[in-house]
């Protein structure tokens, strides 16, 4: 069982601020991240454990410092969540892990039996983020057929990693690359198909929003300071437009948590889809507003200011978008009512 340790907020906003780190290299961003995981800031509360909106609130205050420091952390602790959701090993001090779970077309891992709960994984698997800053991670492979998850040490002769083909410019340091296995060990987690059949794959689904948030929030408040120095209509005007999207985001995130740690056990499909997709059309609202509001400046001149709106458009697309939205539709078509939290739409 993971240890949780409540360390007080600002004690991960005063490491975040004073944290130097050039986020355009994958080796520097990948000591920031060693920073935060030495520092205990990775032990958050597991989802459901009825501080749920805690966990999130770090992993948004980690976004709003740099997005690339937040996937490596999101994907750690997300590790360590399913670690101890589906009892697995628990973690050795000093590793830092991984989810890897993307299905790409071209790219597939097998998976062997060697022993009980011991595999041998070949293959490649893609989209692997902060490959080279890892130490293991959790991977989707395919036994007998089926899906299965397996934990693997990443960096021994087993495997290798290439960014061959990693030409991102959002997103660009986090080096998501592929990772080749041969023959590498690895240890069955679960039992086949519980990867995405347990309540917390939903449940870390919308923990993934609490980034997109933390880091549109960031950018709302660099707009905040704008036009509080330099006033005018215009800029007032998209001021609050990203307030009102903002405040719509949190308090729909701040219901989800409820939802969660009132209903752990419940995946909760619907109300992460939701606050998934509102979050997402929230930072799409923040992106247009400073934009118009604040001009080509920014986007040229301040270096974070300009790597956040690079990034955040990569980051965002891990909502399948329209696809997600009829998601959410067909399941308000067949179910008048919510099955958690009462009536839809009730006040």
């Amino acid at each position: 069982m993971q240890e949780t340790v409540n360390l007080a907020p600002h004690a991960l906003d005063a490491c975040l601020a004073e944290l130097r780190f050039d986020p355009d290299d994958p080796r520097s961003l990948g000591e920031a991240f060693d920073v935060l995981v030495d520092g205990g800031f990775d032990r958050l509360p597991l989802p459901g454990g009825g501080a749920t909106l805690e966990r999130w609130r770090s992993l948004a205050a980690v976004a709003a410092r740099d997005l690339g420091l937040v996937k490596l952390f999101e994907g750690h602790t997300d590790a360590l969540a399913i670690l101890a959701e589906l009892h697995g090993p628990a973690p050795r001090p000093g590793r830092r892990w991984a989810v890897w779970a993307a299905q790409a077309p071209d790219a597939r891992v097998a998976a062997v039996r060697v022993e009980d709960r011991i595999v041998q994984l070949s293959g490649v698997q893609s989209w692997c983020s902060g490959a080279r800053a890892v130490t293991d991670a959790l991977v989707i492979a395919w036994l007998d057929g089926e899906p299965i998850l397996a934990a693997v040490p990443i960096g021994g002769p087993q495997t290798a990693v290439s960014t061959e083909r990693w030409h991102a410019v959002g997103m660009r340091a986090t080096a998501s690359g592929d990772v080749r296995f041969e023959n590498a060990p690895a240890v069955l987690i679960g039992k086949p198909h519980d990867y995405v059949h347990r309540p917390g794959f939903w449940q870390g689904g919308a923990g993934i929003a609490a980034c997109w948030f933390g880091a549109a929030a960031g950018l709302a408040r660099r707009l905040r300071e704008a036009t509080a120095a330099r006033p005018d209509p215009y800029r007032l005007a998209h001021l609050g437009t990203a307030d009102v999207a903002l405040a719509g985001a949190a308090a729909l995130l701040r219901e989800t948590a409820r939802l969660i740690d009132a209903n752990p056990s419940d995946g909760l499909h619907d109300a992460a889809l939701r606050a998934r997709l509102g979050v997402e059309a929230a930072v799409d609202t923040v992106l247009a507003a400073v934009g118009r509001a604040l001009g080509a400046a920014p986007y040229c001149r301040d270096a974070a200011f300009a790597r956040a709106l690079a990034d955040l458009p990569v980051f965002i697309r891990q909502s399948h978008a329209e696809r997600d939205l009829a998601a959410l539709g067909e399941a308000v078509a067949q179910d008048a009512a919510s099955t958690v939290g009462g009536e839809r739409w009730s006040l």
